[in-house]
């Protein structure tokens, strides 16, 4: 369910950039954002870092668009999120106390260098999705940018999280394999 609502904004920007405009939608993802933020808040009485984020974010930068009307900073905010997602990791990594393994660490327990290797690998995967975002975003049209954003921003993610899963799972040893089921 959790993973669910995390798509919930996305859908709805999508959805109203379809029937409006990229203004309207900009709109619509600032208020679905503050609605996921209440709606995991009511349901589980905790919210992410990375919820407050993503909300920070979306309202300072469609904001922006919204104000002087300019879809450039919505643009902007999916490189700036992801520059930060690899800054957050390269940081974490650099003083040895990797975000990755903080978060999955009980329940895939691989060695230090998986992690570091899974952990660099995502630095680079953020840093060209963020590269490959400012050139869809400024050399396309809008509409290609927001199915780019929507459908193959999302579709690379799900599939880079299935292969580090696998690849952790591979590096597991056989007895931490068998905890898990």
């Amino acid at each position: 369910m959790k993973q669910l609502l995390d798509f919930f904004p996305l859908v709805v920007f999508f959805i109203v950039y379809k029937l409006f405009d990229i203004y309207i939608a900009s709109g619509a993802l600032i208020a679905a954002t503050a609605l996921q933020l209440v709606i995991v808040y009511i349901l589980y009485k905790k919210l992410e870092k990375l919820h407050l984020i993503t909300f920070a974010m979306v309202t300072v930068f469609g904001s922006l668009t919204l104000i002087l009307h300019d879809d450039a900073f919505i643009k902007w905010k999916v490189t700036i999120v992801y520059a930060l997602f690899a800054l957050a990791l390269t940081v974490s990594q650099w003083f040895n106390k990797p975000i990755l393994k903080s978060m999955l660490g009980k329940e895939l327990i691989v060695p230090d260098k998986i992690w570091a290797r899974v952990t660099w690998y995502w630095v680079v995967f953020f840093t060209v999705c963020g590269v490959v975002n400012i050139y869809v975003a400024f050399s396309l049209s809008q509409a290609t940018w927001v199915n780019f954003k929507v459908f193959g921003l999302t579709a690379l993610t799900l599939i880079n999280t299935v292969i580090t899963v696998v690849y952790l799972l591979k590096n597991m040893s056989e007895e931490d394999k068998k905890e898990l089921k």
